[in-house]
């Protein structure tokens, strides 16, 4: 007699279940978000949102020689940085003599330092902006602060980098504008007037100041930390 399945007889598969995670799992989620989290908010403090910059704090013997060089190019401006927000006060009244150009130098000779130093000292930009010079190329990092009136970013620090390449070839100074970067992305050449890698002086020379730049200038030349620009007669 064969034996039959009747009707009523039900076949149930098993059907499985899939498992919980593990507690050490979830530790390691919720480990891992808040890494991501509080890297995301550094990033926007320190890259989107950044903090000023520290002025730049020459020692006496750098203010002695900056201040040797503003007297010998006549520039009234500030040296001391004990007090970031001491303008240029001035001395003795200057006595008049005839004009003459035997003892007048002709060449301009800043370091990184003096340039940072005298931004931070004779502008109002001394937390703002920070020059960099290096072989060929001088770099500047802005931060502007934005309206407060704008939507989103309004009250916060717009972060802004460019470099230009500077040097003296074919009897004439090139600037040659190499990038900008906004918050940390670079900005396509399009959107900068299709102006990068090109000599601004090459292109604009013909009239203007550019031309008055170019037929000014004798010998330009940019080093580690150091500027030295010669003048024409």
């Amino acid at each position: 007699m064969n034996d039959q399945t009747t009707p009523d007889t039900l076949t149930l598969s098993a059907t499985p279940q899939t498992p919980r995670p593990k507690k050490p799992h979830m530790m390691l989620v919720v480990i891992l978000t808040m890494v991501v989290t509080l890297t995301a908010v550094w990033a926007i403090q320190t890259v989107i949102f950044p903090r000023t910059f520290k002025p730049v704090q020459l020692s006496h013997k750098e203010q002695v020689t900056l201040q040797s060089k503003l007297q010998a190019l006549n520039l009234p401006l500030a040296v001391s940085l004990k007090n970031p927000e001491e303008k240029f006060k001035p001395g003795k009244p200057l006595e008049p003599q005839p004009y003459s150009e035997t003892a007048a130098t002709r060449e301009i000779n800043f370091t990184e330092r003096e340039v940072n130093a005298l931004i931070a000292t004779n502008t109002d930009f001394a937390d703002k902006v920070a020059i960099d010079f290096s072989p060929g190329l001088v770099s500047a990092r802005v931060l502007a602060p934005l309206d407060p009136d704008l939507p989103f970013f309004g009250g916060k620090v717009l972060k802004l980098s460019t470099g230009f390449g500077l040097e003296y070839k074919d009897g004439k100074p090139a600037v040659i504008l190499k990038g900008v970067t906004l918050w940390g992305v670079a900005l396509p050449n399009s959107w900068l007037g299709n102006l990068k890698n090109i000599d601004l002086v090459e292109e604009y020379g013909d009239d203007g100041f550019w031309k008055a730049f170019a037929e000014g200038v004798d010998n330009i030349a940019v080093g580690d930390e150091k500027l030295t620009i010669k003048l024409k007669e």
